[in-house]
């Protein structure tokens, strides 16, 4: 049996632990708890550089203690990114010493594939959507086969949305502190939401599958600043509403984003990871979205959340296994380590037909949508065309998980949104549905004859190149679709490219919300399709055909990409 010894320290907790296949053998830990305000990195890699030695030696104490030697240790695995880069070189170091000591190879660790694969270990979980959320990473992830679909050890963990400003645990900490709060503040503001008496209204931003929480953060602080008594004290009752309007939105934001993953890919599981997912509230959302769309939910073991050093260790067991070994002269560390940069050689492939899995799942995120053959029942107010043998009925449905009074405006302002949008995207020339009717959460529209582009464009990679030249359109008009993915777009039976599902729209003339806007796309292409380069220098053709600016907005694209990627400190 293969036994593998891991150490986690991209942060604040210096973990280590010796597993085999089964289980955790034993497992050692000491956490850096900074005596004001966030982790400091300098501090934190001072306390891990303080306290390495006595974790390790313990660690081989217990192992001993069970009847084991330290010869019978096959690899030494580290978390060799993302993460704070002082505490990584400090793990890095203490890795090779024990590596050179004991004489065995060195494994470096993704830290969030890592926090997927304990979770993977620890369930019963097989291929879900992943919604991993900890201090400085939040993103949804799932594991794709390579474009063969054949070969073992050739795919990849794909980003389908992420944070483009701050991980969800460290807005948590950042609110908690302007509270007065002290680290980690995660858990108080989850104990002050349970004390709530009422629900404020804070800004909620999804754009496509990416999500925002500095202006949570933001708003929510400024409501407390308003709210402080005259001896400069925040009333608990405001803390409480605080905490619980910030969970509650913030939370909801990062489950629709699962769920539009869920609803794109076609998977029926969910997994949460991450040391967020220790909050009850999240797991409760979680479960009623699965419930609702007949998916399966599962969590591992809090012990298993936050950082700890067996899922490094199990990781490394994982690629040990698999030849995936490091001479120490390769043993460097990487603080900016993405999770899609990962080439997954441990598993098997699945042989699975991933189209008609896709297939399977007959309704998006937010909406039911049928067809019907005649108009009647809606307000003409927004009739453009009469009356139609078939059209098609998108309803926004009510989504449980939220609070009723999140869901009801999201439900409300998105379905208003899409009407003048698809209004103003066919006056700029953009092809889209003509509106029939509409009411608080339904609209009435034309049918389109075709198939969701995610279909069709890995076959037809000349379709990118006509999306390109629609968004340039689009763009020209300054209006920002802000859901680009190939699900929202279908080629039509008479050869043209048609947009869909303006709920997210508005207008804006900055380069920002535009570069934004193509970052979705192309997110989309590296996640769910083969040749994503390719299909972005079509796009990009395209695009410029038809927007004059195009080179300034793909360039923000390629920046934005970049702040997904761990940021020391943020």
């Amino acid at each position: 049996m293969t036994i593998i010894l891991g150490i986690e320290g991209t942060a604040w907790n210096l973990s280590a632990a010796i597993v085999n296949e089964e289980d955790v053998i034993v497992d050692v830990t000491h956490t850096y708890k900074p005596a004001a305000g966030g982790i400091h990195p300098r501090e934190a890699a001072q306390h891990h550089a303080a306290h390495v030695g006595e974790v390790i030696d313990e660690l081989f104490r217990l192992f001993e203690e069970k009847g084991y030697s330290k010869s019978d240790i096959d690899a030494v695995a580290f978390s060799k990114g993302p993460g704070l880069g002082p505490c990584l070189r400090i793990v890095g170091t203490a890795a090779r010493m024990v590596s050179l000591m004991l004489e065995k190879p060195l494994v470096g660790v993704n830290h969030c594939v890592a926090h997927i694969e304990v979770g993977l270990w620890k369930t019963e979980a097989t291929d879900p959507i992943t919604l991993y959320v900890s201090g400085a990473n939040s993103q949804v992830l799932a594991y794709e086969e390579s474009e063969s679909g054949t070969d073992f050890g050739k795919g990849a963990y794909r980003v389908f949305g992420e944070t483009l400003d701050i991980g969800l645990g460290n807005s948590l900490d950042k609110f908690a502190r302007s509270a007065g709060l002290p680290h980690p503040g995660g858990p108080l503001v989850e104990k002050y939401a349970k004390e709530a008496t009422e629900y404020i209204d804070l800004p909620y931003t999804v754009k496509g599958m990416d999500f925002f929480f500095s202006g949570l953060s933001t708003a929510a602080t400024r409501y407390l600043k308003e709210n402080t008594n005259s001896d400069g004290n925040i009333d608990e009752t405001v803390l409480a509403n605080a905490c619980y309007a910030y969970q509650e939105t913030a939370f909801a934001m990062a489950v629709e984003v699962t769920e539009r993953a869920l609803a794109h890919t076609g998977k029926n599981e969910v997994l949460l990871a991450g040391g967020v997912g220790a909050n009850s509230r999240i797991r409760e959302m979680l479960e009623k979205m699965c419930a609702d769309r007949g998916a399966k939910f599962f969590v591992p073991e809090k012990k298993f959340m936050g950082d700890n050093g067996a899922m490094i260790a199990y990781t490394g067991l994982l690629m040990f296994k698999a030849g995936d070994t490091l001479t120490v002269e390769e043993s460097f560390v990487d603080a900016g380590f993405r999770p899609d940069e990962v080439s997954v050689t441990w598993k098997p492939p699945k042989n699975t037909n991933r189209a008609e899995e896709i297939k399977k799942m007959q309704n998006g995120a937010e909406a039911v949508v049928h067809t019907e053959t005649k108009s009647y029942g809606f307000e003409k107010e927004f009739n453009t065309a009469g009356e139609t043998e078939e059209m098609v009925v998108k309803e926004r449905i009510q989504k449980n998980y939220r609070l009723p009074q999140i869901d009801a405006k999201l439900r409300k302002d998105r379905t208003r949104t899409e009407v003048r949008m698809l209004t103003e995207a066919r006056r700029c020339g953009v092809p889209a549905p003509i509106v029939y009717g509409v009411d608080d959460f339904a609209i009435k529209m034309e049918y389109i004859n075709g198939t969701p582009l995610k279909f069709e464009i890995d076959t037809q990679n000349e379709l990118a190149a006509a999306a390109g030249e629609m968004i340039g359109k689009l763009h020209a008009s300054n209006i920002i679709h802000g859901d680009l993915t190939t699900s929202n777009m279908i080629a039509g039976r008479d050869s043209k490219l048609y947009l869909i599902d303006f709920g997210l729209s508005f207008s804006e003339n900055s380069v920002e919300a535009k570069g934004v806007d193509i970052h979705v796309l192309f997110q989309t292409f590296d996640s769910s399709h083969k040749k994503p380069e390719r299909l972005k220098e079509l796009f990009a053709q395209g695009y410029r055909k038809n927007y004059k600016d195009a080179d300034i907005i793909l360039k923000r694209a390629e920046e934005i990409k970049m702040r997904g990627r761990y940021i020391e400190g943020r």
